[in-house]
């Protein structure tokens, strides 16, 4: 599946460049290893920051990062804007904006230069949450992440975070991507062999 480690010997071996399944190559220990220790990191991480804004916000960390964005933005954002800055997709970010707008956290309207935008504002109320959820939001930030780093090792993950960020912003963003075919539901079923 992810390397020779995981499932054992590739059943699919392509002469000389250790092919596996669908002439994909697979990842090798050094690869495979830094793959699970990120995404462990980045999943443990966010748990704890998700358990501080749901206790002491009432947020999921999605709308945090909304409100955060509005906030420091210092005027009005469009939804392609939002939508864009916190990875998120458009269907989601439009439920996610209308909970926070019930709640009287953010503020929606036409854009006066493009009928087709809808600029997003945070109100008093909005301001006053993330005012109110930062300084715990700070606390668990640098005691899970930045306090086991030296300030060597911080520019590093800076720097190699960076550039494996740009890089995937570099790629087609998911709604360009072609869609699978999918049977229909009178298809029949491949048979098997």
């Amino acid at each position: 599946m992810y390397g020779e480690g995981m499932t054992g010997p590739d059943p699919h071996p392509a002469p000389g460049g250790g092919a596996g399944v669908d002439g994909v190559r697979a990842l090798d220990p050094q690869q495979l290893g830094a793959y699970f220790v990120l995404t462990e990191a980045v999943s443990l991480l966010q748990y704890h920051v998700e358990q501080q804004l749901r206790a002491e916000g009432g947020l999921s960390y999605v709308q945090f990062q909304l409100l955060a964005r509005l906030a420091d933005a210092h005027g009005p954002l469009t939804m392609t804007q939002l939508a864009d800055g916190v990875v998120y997709s458009r269907s989601g970010l439009t439920y996610q904006a209308d909970l926070l707008e019930k709640a009287g956290l953010i503020a929606r309207g036409p854009s006066p230069d493009d009928d087709r935008a809808t600029l997003v504002t945070i109100t008093g109320n909005g301001l006053a949450l993330v005012d109110r959820v930062l300084p715990g939001h700070v606390q668990v930030i640098r005691r899970l992440l930045f306090d086991p780093l030296s300030g060597d090792d911080l520019h590093h993950l800076g720097d190699i975070m960076t550039r494996v960020r740009d890089h995937m912003r570099a790629q087609p963003p998911r709604s360009a991507a072609p869609r699978k075919h999918r049977p229909s539901p009178t298809s029949p079923a491949p048979t098997q062999p």
